[in-house]
């Protein structure tokens, strides 16, 4: 996970060169919450980190350290808020922050909260499913960043992501008829092995009403609905841009409360041997044994969302 980024709210005057891009926060605070209903035990396995920005910039300017909030006042803030809330989602309990600073500190102007959510998944013991043994599943890892400005809910700025999915097919890919010029030495591929690592994010229009958990399965489906297809035939992947975009598509289609999705897919590539090169005990043709090549590789990357009919009026 990314470290915070300042945000345009961070910016204010300095005397001696005009402006101040500003904020600071503490990074990488680690925190399991167990949620224990019975016998039954539910675990959240948290990265958090949290940034603030204050109302003035005399912290940095005059060093007076009069308003700061302590970046170990705000580690101890994640765990006391996941002890009196519990946690449901990483987008809840990111809002949950955002609003207990704004709530307990007229001060603060801003506030980026950034979390990661480890994967686990319940343990499945002779086909039951353990109440309270997992095993750490590092198939995908679920992302959010919550941004607020002092204002309101409207201020909110929620985005959500996936990321580390790794997928292949050996086949229903292929890429053909691109520009042929001096510099090409790529072969048409009419059927290829097709893998890339995803990586999505996406904006909510609004956060309220939200199972940010079930919407995170959904895309999460999406995806696999659109790179895969049906078990038994698949679905025909003419680019990494077109499956990229068709998984876009699809989710503003179908999620209303998305209001633009980014997805980034390197081209993981897996290349045909020549075996034609020994005669005696290779083959002409060779579709069985492939070398993978990490780097170099390409990267797609598209960002697609919803036209503001109000500002277009």
């Amino acid at each position: 996970m990314a470290s915070p980024q300042l945000s345009a709210a961070t910016v204010t005057m300095s005397e001696s060169y005009g402006w101040m891009n500003r904020g600071y926060g503490k990074n990488h605070v680690k925190l399991l919450h167990v949620r224990r209903d019975g016998a039954v035990h539910t675990i959240h396995d948290f990265q958090v980190n949290s940034e603030l920005t204050l109302s003035t910039d005399k912290d940095f300017i005059e060093g007076d350290n009069s308003d700061i909030i302590a970046t170990d006042s705000q580690k101890n803030t994640i765990y006391l808020l996941a002890k009196k809330h519990g946690i449901t989602s990483p987008e809840t309990f990111a809002l949950q922050l955002c609003e207990h600073y704004f709530n307990k500190y007229p001060h603060v102007i801003a506030v980026k909260i950034d979390v990661e959510e480890y994967p686990w998944r319940r343990t499945v013991v002779d086909g039951k499913a353990h109440n309270h043994s997992f095993v750490f599943s590092p198939e995908v890892t679920h992302t959010c960043t919550a941004t607020q400005k002092r204002g309101g809910q409207k201020a909110v700025v929620l985005t959500t992501g996936m990321e580390g999915l790794r997928v292949l097919k050996t086949t229903q890919s292929a890429f053909v008829n691109f520009v042929k010029d001096e510099y090409r030495s790529l072969p048409d591929m009419d059927d290829r092995v097709f893998s890339t690592v995803v990586t999505a994010n996406w904006t909510y229009s609004s956060v309220e009403n939200i199972d940010f958990g079930l919407i995170w399965q959904r895309i999460l489906k999406i995806v696999w609905d659109k790179f895969a297809g049906p078990a038994d035939i698949g679905i025909f992947s003419p680019s990494v841009q077109h499956t990229l975009y068709i998984v876009q598509e699809a989710v503003l289609n179908e999620i209303p409360k998305v209001a633009n999705i980014e997805i980034t897919m390197p081209n993981k590539h897996y290349f045909s041997i020549d075996l034609s090169k020994f005669p005696k005990v290779g083959c002409e043709h060779n579709n069985e044994v492939f070398l993978p090549v990490d780097k170099p590789s390409g990267n797609i990357t598209a960002k697609l969302g919803r036209v503001d009919l109000q500002s277009k009026l």
